[in-house]
């Protein structure tokens, strides 16, 4: 079951599911918040609760995504209380990038093994846990809250301050907090965890500036569990034509972590359990344009695809004017 949220022809909001190759509206649902709250309340998934509704007519999601109606899978009334983080160095092969940058910088000799390349190996050795066993904690970082997330189709904005913008083709998982503090999963999508590599190539510690930035996920919610193989194509077209393409790998199959121990050293921090919140979690990638000299440009369009995930992930890059800025003293 997949879930999507879009715009209606009368500037209603709408949600709509797809099973079985079709794809129906959901009856009197606005929005797939209300459907997680609604859920959690009453003890039913979302599948369940989805059936309760009812189905009305079908509409055609690729033509949504055409005329630029489609929304996040999920957002929140209020923003800020959605929030964006991310997890890196997950994935088998992750590290190499990473390693080749941060060496860069530094004389081999002085130190052989990057911090980078011993949290790689952390993750390796004790990221897939027995359950009921606490595995090692991965890198983690934050991104933003709801004020970033730019819609599947829409421009994501680069800062004028920014010295690169580029792509992550990764997953992300959706969650919403229920009222007594429990984190509901509610399914995976596809996301761009879109980021300045140039900054943080500059020092490894420059990772939570270079995090700072726009993303995208969608545009749909895939309910239930990941697949333990996802095989997704990442590519760049400019003016049309595909400058860079390059296939990305997901899932546990492909990855040094489990997404439960991940999840756990997430929302083991009771920062992150407070009731009502939406959560998008990046869960990392192996793939990066930017590892093979590519360069964006204004204009240039991202597209993610994975066939298990429904439509494709497309946002163009845009980069924001120089605005001024000042502090003032109160």
């Amino acid at each position: 079951m997949h879930l999507i949220q879009f715009i209606a022809a009368d500037g209603s909001r709408a949600v709509a599911v797809t099973e079985g190759g079709a794809t129906s509206v959901v009856t009197g649902a606005a929005s797939v918040y209300a459907l997680a709250a609604e859920a959690a309340e009453r003890g039913l998934t979302l599948r369940a609760l989805v059936i309760e509704k009812g189905l009305g007519g079908t509409v055609d999601k690729a033509a949504l995504a055409r005329e630029g109606r489609l929304l996040a899978p999920i957002d929140h009334p209020d923003p800020a209380h959605l929030c964006v983080t991310g997890t890196g160095l997950t994935h088998l092969g992750s590290a190499s990038t990473r390693d080749a940058m941060h060496k860069a910088n530094q004389q081999q000799a002085e130190a052989p093994l990057t911090d980078s390349m011993k949290m790689f190996r952390m993750g390796l050795e004790g990221g897939k846990p027995a359950p009921g066993e606490k595995g090692v904690q991965p890198e983690w970082f934050y991104k933003g809250n709801g004020h970033i997330i730019a819609n599947p189709g829409a421009p994501i904005p680069s800062p004028s301050f920014a010295k690169d913008a580029g792509e992550e083709p990764e997953i992300a998982g959706l969650y919403y907090i229920g009222k007594d503090g429990t984190p509901y999963r509610l399914g995976f999508a596809l996301g761009n965890e879109f980021s300045d590599h140039v900054t943080e190539r500059v020092n490894y510690l420059y990772l939570a500036h270079s995090k700072l930035r726009w993303a995208s996920f969608g545009p749909e919610l895939r309910v239930g569990d990941l697949p333990r193989n996802v095989s997704g194509m990442s590519r760049i077209l400019r003016d049309g034509k595909v400058i860079w393409e390059k296939p990305f790998l997901s899932g546990e199959d492909n990855m040094s972590h489990t997404i439960a121990n991940l999840e756990y050293h997430h929302f083991k921090y009771d920062l992150f359990c407070h009731p009502g919140d939406i959560h998008v979690h990046m869960f990392g990638t192996a793939t990066l344009s930017f590892a093979d000299g590519v360069r964006t440009e204004p204009g240039d369009v991202f597209e993610i695809e994975e066939s298990q995930f429904g439509l494709p992930l497309r946002n163009a890059v845009a980069w924001d004017d120089e605005k001024p800025f000042t502090i003032k003293s109160l």
